[in-house]
């Protein structure tokens, strides 16, 4: 692998009932391409009595997707979707000009033991859609673009790769790539991605240039060149990136956009409580108690 940046270590938070990693952003990288914000949820075993249960919240400016390998997660949102997320498939949520949703443990495991552990990642949109009408778009593990490369699986989970293309509507230049290693083997990309790149070690680890990275380390390069590397076998590794935005990116709380001032509206209407409701559901998240500071 040529061209490495930064090297990251997964960074624990803890939001109750299990862990999350945060992937992204870092001070020193705000952004890969359009993907803003990235975290690693689990593995979490919770018991019966445990369950996940993030109450309505707002998004403004950016799309949010929700990939899971282990567990269920139910999702309600205010455009009326309710529909429950399993394993290898991808929920695609465009807040636009604002939406709001809950994530809850489905009703059939809420007496269970059950386990939690994917990933949920923010990608901006483009200026010119951050005020769109918000949509979601649920995809089916089985309709995701899967392919072999010698002894290499790959998914194509978000984006474009070459001839692939997920039906993930995205609304910019990206890509998000599954590979897992039956056994060890080199990778070769050169000249196969595109725009900024990053490569997240979900298991196992990677090797390069006589350096081993492993599980739960996040590594970023200037641009796509991302050339070769060694993948041991049992390893999952994610690629992720695509073609950044001239504009910068602010970010508070779950709101995303080009505009502070935006921002600062969306806090405005939240504390009034004038977004558009969950059907259902009338608990929700405060807004922060510092959200007036600078953002």
């Amino acid at each position: 692998m040529s061209n490495i940046d930064f090297i990251f270590e997964e960074k624990a938070a803890d939001i109750g009932n299990f862990l999350v990693g945060r992937l992204l952003p870092f001070k020193q990288k705000r952004a890969i391409g359009p993907f803003v914000f990235i975290d690693h949820m689990g593995p979490a075993t919770m018991n019966a009595d445990e369950n996940l249960d993030v109450p309505p919240h707002p998004h403004i400016g950016l799309s949010t997707l929700t990939f899971l390998f282990e567990g269920a997660i139910a999702h309600k949102d205010s455009l009326g979707n309710d529909i429950v997320i399993e394993p290898g498939a991808v929920n695609w949520m465009t807040a636009g000009k604002g939406v709001v949703h809950s994530e809850r443990t489905p009703n059939y495991l809420r007496n269970k033991t059950k386990k939690i552990h994917g990933l949920q990642i923010w990608i901006a949109l483009p200026k010119h859609l951050e005020d769109m009408e918000p949509d979601f778009v649920h995809i089916d593990a089985n309709d995701l673009p899967v392919w072999k490369e010698e002894d290499l699986d790959f998914k194509l989970i978000a984006g474009e790769f070459e001839d692939k293309k997920s039906g993930v509507p995205v609304y910019s230049k990206l890509y998000m790539i599954e590979i897992k290693a039956n056994k060890t083997q080199t990778v070769h990309l050169k000249d196969r991605l595109y725009g900024e790149s990053g490569l997240y070690i979900l298991e196992g680890s990677i090797k390069h240039q006589d350096t081993e990275f492993s599980a739960k380390q996040i590594l970023i390069t200037k641009d796509a060149h991302l050339c070769a590397f060694e993948i041991l076998a049992g390893s999952t590794v994610y690629l992720f990136g695509g073609e950044p935005f001239p504009e910068e990116r602010f970010i508070y709380w779950n709101f995303v956009s080009t505009s502070r001032k935006k921002i600062d509206e969306a806090k405005l209407k939240w504390q009034a409580q004038e977004f558009a409701k969950v059907p259902g559901e009338t608990d929700f998240v405060p807004l922060p108690v510092d959200s007036f500071k600078k953002p």
